[in-house]
Parts: structure tokens; sequence; C-alpha cells
């Protein structure tokens, strides 16, 4: 869906720039939160096949690198501070992502049909038909954490809040979720005007971070749109009206503003097995045909944590290894997010350290699990 300039006399339920925050904090975490399965599903592609699906999945995981990116910027100019090593900010797979349609886990798994249908169901189109729609109640036993589906008592709820077992919960009201991440996304658009309403009637605004804080288009280039500067109510709009249409399309149509096919639909070719073009309707792609190899995937243990290695030491060192250079690689971002943009210089380069350290995992059999393979586990 595209997200619209809310009009300022809209309802919001962000009142104070502390609130704001803290909901742009959840952007950062939620745009993250897609990047291991992504990035896990990409690399256990065989070398030299599926290139389109190797395609599809790289363009849509650099754009979530630049979601996060915008997401910062936002935070920045409001006068908040990024960070991505806070605990609980990188989740313990599988997490939970109710933040859409349905309620499903988000694994790390191999590229598979039930891969596929994942990354559709985060990226899954759905706007709200009225005001009431937009939030729905929490469902904790479709969550598999309550038996009679009452919320967790108050001090679980925060536990869960803060450590990304549950993702896409309304900050401070965690027994409610929004219908999708689009919804998410216009609250905080809401938010924005409402406190930058308030702001101006004092003769203030709510942009009061430092400009040197922003990441201008000098330092990050993706290929899959360009970073924005947010200086204002305007800029920091449409930053985080790029960041949902990339993912649902303009109106929950195939393309965003841009003209580039939004991510729900870019996966729905690989389901299709043809490529979209101009003039086609929403799940009716009509363009070249599109080949996916299931059996080209290296056979990767889904959710592998450093516990199931203990049998296999040099793999156990490489997870490890891999583990850290991908804290590594978030220290990195994050201090290019708080004031040293240049360091995304540094991070891209570390890229290239965690691409063949995943590679090392996902080429190697395990011990002990038959027909598995290594994967990354992204314990930090």
């Amino acid at each position: 869906m595209s997200v619209f300039e809310p009009e300022p006399s809209q309802d919001s339920r962000i009142t104070t720039i502390e609130e704001l925050h803290e909901y742009l904090y959840k952007g950062l975490q939620l745009e993250h939160a897609t990047l291991p399965p992504y990035l896990t599903a990409l690399y256990s592609l065989q070398p030299g096949k599926n290139s389109d699906a190797w395609h599809v999945i790289r363009v849509v995981a650099v754009e979530e690198m630049l979601h996060l990116t915008l997401v910062a910027n936002v935070l920045n100019a409001v006068g908040g501070s990024p960070n991505l090593i806070r605990p609980g900010f990188v989740p313990d797979y599988p997490t939970r992502l109710p933040c859409g349609p349905d309620y499903f886990d988000v694994h790390l798994r191999p590229f598979s049909p039930e891969a596929l249908d994942t990354f559709l169901k985060i990226e899954k189109p759905a706007q709200a038909a009225d005001e009431e729609d937009r939030l729905v109640p929490v469902d904790w036993a479709a969550l598999g954490l309550t038996s009679d589906g009452a919320a967790p008592p108050s001090d679980r709820l925060a536990e869960l809040e803060e450590s990304g077992t549950v993702l896409g919960l309304v900050p401070g009201e965690p027994t409610q979720r929004f219908l999708s991440i689009g919804e998410f996304y216009e609250e905080i658009m809401r938010g924005i005007n409402h406190l930058e309403d308030q702001a101006r009637e004092a003769g203030t605004t709510i942009f009061t971070g430092d400009p040197g804080r922003q990441v201008t288009p000098e330092y990050f280039y993706s290929g899959g749109g360009d970073v924005i500067e947010v200086t204002g109510r305007d800029t920091a709009m449409a930053a985080l009206t790029l960041v949902a249409e990339q993912g649902e399309g303009l109106h929950g149509g195939i393309y965003d503003s841009q003209d580039e096919i939004a991510h729900y639909y870019r996966f729905q070719q690989l389901e299709k097995g043809r490529y979209y073009q101009k003039g086609d309707e929403p799940g009716l792609p009509c363009g070249p045909e599109l080949h996916v190899d299931w059996d080209a995937v290296y056979p990767v243990k889904p959710d592998i944590k450093l516990a199931d290695l203990q049998a296999d030491p040099e793999i156990l060192a490489a997870a490890e290894e891999f583990n850290r250079s991908y804290a590594t690689f978030l220290t990195n971002i994050n201090l290019a997010y708080n004031g040293q943009p240049e360091l995304l210089l540094k991070a891209v380069w570390e890229m290239f350290r965690i691409r063949d350290t995943m590679n090392r995992l996902i080429r190697n059999p395990l011990s002990g699990h038959a027909g598995m393979h290594a994967g990354p586990t992204f314990e930090l």
C-alpha cells in the first residue's frame, strides 16, 4: 500500500517525542529482522544456479538496508539516536511477526517454497477498511504464548516487547498489533504530523536533530532507490513513504511511486514463475518465464544454533566467527547512523567477510544431522 501523508486532523496514538522515538526504533528493528532470513535463503542457493531467485532476493535485501538507513535518518532528524546494538535488537530466530494479516513465524532456513511463503507474508499488502480495523487484538494463543488467548502478565509483556521475540506489537500497547507494516508506518507519519503541528503552534519544531548525523547519498549507494536526507516534515514523509511503498507497492499495486516492483510482487514472481511487466494485473504476471530449481539449494538446518554444532569444531569456530563479523557489521552501521556516515563504506567491506563466512558454513554438511548443512545462527 501507499502511505499517504496523513491530514493533521487525523488522530495519532503518538503524543510525545519519546513515543515517536520508540516507534522509530521498532521500525529499525522490523526492517533489520528481515535481513537474516533473506540472507540465509540467498546464500543457500547453489552457485551458478537459480539466477532468477538470486537476483530477486538480493535486490530485496539491498533495499531493506536502504529502508534501515531511511528510518535512521528520520529518527536522527527528530532528535533520537539509532541503536542497532541494543539488547534484543537482533531477534532469536524463529521470531514471530504478527504485524500483518496473518500470524506466522519467521525462520532462518534455506530457499524453499516454505521460505518464499514467509517472505510473501512479511511483505503482504493490507490496508485497513476503516480506523477501527487498523489495530487488532493480539491472539496470544495463536502465537503459542498462552493457552487461553489471554495476554501474558505485564512483566512478561514488557520482556516480549523488549526482546524481539514478538515483533510488530504496538509500542506501549503490546496487547495490540497493526494490521500491516504499512499501517505501522502510517501511524508514525500521523505522529510526526501531530507533534510537528503542536511544535509549530508553540513556535518550534520537532526536527531538532544534528544535520551532521544524516546519511546522505554520497555515503550510500544501493541501486534500489536514493537515500533521502531528512531535514523536516516533507522529507520525513518522503522517506517513510518510500519504505512502505517499496515493500507493499503503491496502493497495494505492483509498482511503487519510483516505478520499481514492490517486494511482495518481486517475491510473487518466484511463486508464479513469470516476471511482471507493465500493464499486468496483481497476481497475474505475463512477462518472461522465470525458472526456479527448488533442488539446487544447500539444505541448511532451519533455525540452527551454536549448540547444534558441538560435534563439528571447525564449523562451530566458523559460526562463532560469523557472529562476531555480523556484530562488527551492526556496530559499524550503528556508528554510521550516529554521526560517522563514512563508516557505511567500512560496513560494505564487512559484508564481504559476512558473505564468505556464510558460504563456508552453508556448504558444509553437519555431523549428527543427516542430510543437513550448517548455516549462520545470528546469535549475538
